[in-house]
């Protein structure tokens, strides 16, 4: 059996999207003939329900206080460009390529094996726009830093912002949570 671990418009730490929200409603999941909820589970007003272990209460949060950029390196991840030696290349090409004997690899895991890449053929379509690609994708960790800060800022002082920087940090808020829900919810939201 489940007791809800939260309430209503209580100000919770929501792990999966890296961000602060209120409860907007308690969520109890009933069986038939049961005199308490099997499970409970949460809506924050970020397009799916969580469960308590998802959430951390402002209390909690600061009993257990850790530096922001402990929190941030928690959350997410350090990528980098890493360059590898052309080998399909002939030499006619060599003069339109800003780099002309490397292309650029995205490194997403610390032991070099995870990351986005491109064919040789593709790179030598068009060098200029896969180096600025790439560049784009190793930045994307510290622009969701930013974007998050943003949505935060935006949650806690709404009457501190203007009109145009509320309307930008509920566009954060968007991007956030579409980056961070499972593929079931984007199939699912993608089917509406």
């Amino acid at each position: 059996m489940a007791k809800a671990l939260f309430h209503k418009s209580q100000r919770v730490f929501v792990k999966p999207v890296g961000t602060w929200a209120l409860v907007e409603q308690v969520i109890p999941h009933w069986v038939k003939n049961v005199d308490e909820p099997l499970r409970v589970s949460y809506d924050c007003g970020l397009g799916r329900r969580f469960e308590a272990h998802e959430l951390v209460s402002e209390q909690t949060m600061h009993k257990h206080e850790r530096s922001e950029d402990d929190e941030e390196d928690f959350l997410l991840e350090q990528w980098r460009i890493d360059r590898k030696l052309i080998k399909w290349r002939a030499d006619a090409m060599l003069g339109i390529d800003p780099n002309p004997s490397t292309y650029p690899v995205v490194v997403t895991d610390d032991g070099d094996w995870g990351g986005w890449r491109v064919t040789g053929s593709e790179y030598d379509r068009d060098p200029r726009r896969i180096e600025h690609q790439a560049r784009m994708i190793v930045h994307t960790p510290d622009l969701l830093r930013i974007a998050r800060r943003l949505a935060d800022l935006a949650s806690e002082r709404p009457d501190d912002l203007t009109e145009e920087v509320r309307h930008v940090a509920a566009r954060c808020a968007i991007i956030l949570r579409h980056v961070y829900q499972s593929d079931e919810e984007y199939v699912a939201s993608a089917a509406e």
